[in-house]
């Protein structure tokens, strides 16, 4: 008994291939990478493994690398074989891919396929799904007219989302993505994935829209954190219409401090990030912010920050888009009544851009 091969011409091709687990035998750090959704690592050749083998072919030559490589190989599939895949049946189905649907996928899917299992093999490995990724992040962007949720720092965008998606209109959370609050305060537990790996989140999240509705992103520049938005969902953003959030400047300061919460916790991180705000700004207010820290006053920092430091930006940063701004929701308070109206207000605004779409 042989694999069969399967051929991927579309992201959401998976959903209803019907595999009872996708296997990825690439080594651990390719892994971290990137990867398709749904998939676990059972490594034919580890990252220590592949290096070894790796130098051999260079230094000694093929053939020894492929017999030190097929030992290795054999070893580890006897092992996942024998570990996280022994409990599975005769009717197990599952997809095996590599980098490139090679050697690694094509021995692992082998010995599968002979235990009896009915095994598939992606064609053109993690290489065929990383140009599906790339076709629609960097080349298409998203299938539904966006409509971008704007405002100054701490308008509460992010929770307004959330609750905009409960409401059941259409969103993409890019932060949520990225795993990353999109300010100087905003990494957050887990880190961020690896650029690969968010483009697939999102992706998969852009390929899973209903075309004739409006989806609401949040406005960002064009990194989120450490990572980077593809020029497709870049180019989206900056063409979109925009609703903008206005809120007094007090009312984003304690939301602020309660959202942030996590971070201030963290002994020494608040004053970290201050500490790098001093080339732009007099040492007597970094002075000032640092004692505010200290003191545990976050709101107060919250509100000096925002007043100085976001706000002065957002502003310069706003007059880009001018243009595009199509209406401006006012919010005075952002308890949990106010942000349940700020939703069902940009709903509202929403659904007069696009009456169609909601």
């Amino acid at each position: 008994m042989q694999p069969t091969e399967f051929q991927l011409n579309a992201l959401t091709g998976l959903a209803g291939a019907g595999f009872d687990a996708i296997i990825d035998a690439r080594s651990p750090s390719e892994f971290a990478e990137d990867h398709l959704p749904g998939a676990i690592n059972l490594p034919v050749l580890d990252d220590a493994q592949r290096a070894e083998v790796g130098t051999i072919y260079k230094q000694v030559s093929p053939f020894h690398a492929r017999k030190i490589g097929g030992a290795l190989a054999a070893a580890n599939v006897a092992r996942h074989v024998a570990g996280p895949l022994a409990g599975h049946g005769g009717g197990w189905r599952p997809l095996v891919y590599c980098w490139r649907g090679g050697q690694r996928s094509g021995a692992f899917a082998t010995i599968l396929a002979q235990i009896g299992w009915r095994t598939a093999r992606l064609s053109g490995g993690w290489k065929s799904w990383r140009a599906l990724v790339l076709d629609q992040v960097e080349r298409r962007g998203p299938p539904a007219p966006v409509v971008v949720l704007d405002g100054n720092t701490g308008a509460a965008k992010t929770e307004i989302l959330h609750l905009l998606a409960a409401r059941g209109v259409q969103v993409v959370d890019l932060e949520g993505l990225a795993n990353h609050r999109g300010s100087l305060f905003g990494a957050r537990p887990g880190g961020q994935p690896a650029q690969k790996l968010f483009e697939t989140r999102l992706a998969m999240a852009l390929a899973g829209l209903d075309p004739a509705r409006p989806v609401v992103v949040e406005a960002e520049s064009s990194r989120i954190g450490g990572l980077a938005l593809p020029r497709a969902m870049w180019r989206a953003i900056c063409e979109a219409p925009r609703l903008r959030l206005s809120v007094p400047v007090a009312a984003r300061a304690a939301y602020t401090a309660r959202a942030y919460a996590d971070a201030v916790l963290e002994p020494g991180r608040v004053e970290a990030t201050v500490a790098r705000l001093a080339p732009l700004h007099p040492a007597e207010r970094i002075e000032d912010w640092r004692a505010l820290a200290q003191r545990g006053e976050w709101a107060a920092l919250a509100e000096g920050l925002m007043r100085h430091h976001y706000d002065p930006r957002y502003e310069k940063h706003r007059a880009r888009h001018d243009a595009l701004e199509r209406a401006v929701i006012g919010v005075e308070r952002l308890d949990a009544a106010g942000l349940e109206d700020a939703a069902a207000r940009v709903e509202a605004a929403v659904a007069g851009l696009h009456p169609q779409g909601l």
